[in-house]
């Protein structure tokens, strides 16, 4: 489910699972704050990703964003116990996937 809200100057989209309306809600918003941009820039270039999601099947997860033209900074990449994969999310932001 996608919600907008258009109130004000500020804009903001929330992302809700359409099968868990009351599940997670991901939060997305315009970054026009100096330092916020500054940060979202050093943590890019050094390639931290920002967040973490952690999925059933790396591989396969890889197999399907690639269907939809993500780039990949890193492939999946077995670490100990766990498998994970980084990717540019087109918004100055590296996002990681993991699977334990």
């Amino acid at each position: 489910m996608l919600i907008i809200d258009v109130s004000g100057e500020f804009r903001w989209i929330t992302l809700v699972s359409p099968e868990e309306h009351d599940g997670i809600e991901l939060l997305l918003e315009p970054n026009s704050h100096t330092a916020a941009k500054e940060y979202q820039n050093k943590l890019f270039e050094e390639g931290i990703p920002v967040t973490m999601f952690g999925v059933e099947d790396v591989r396969k997860e890889c197999d399907r964003l690639l269907n939809h033209s993500v780039k990949f900074t890193i492939e999946p990449t077995e670490m100990g116990e766990v498998t994970i994969a980084v990717f540019d999310d087109t918004c100055g932001n590296l996002i990681q996937i993991i699977q334990k």
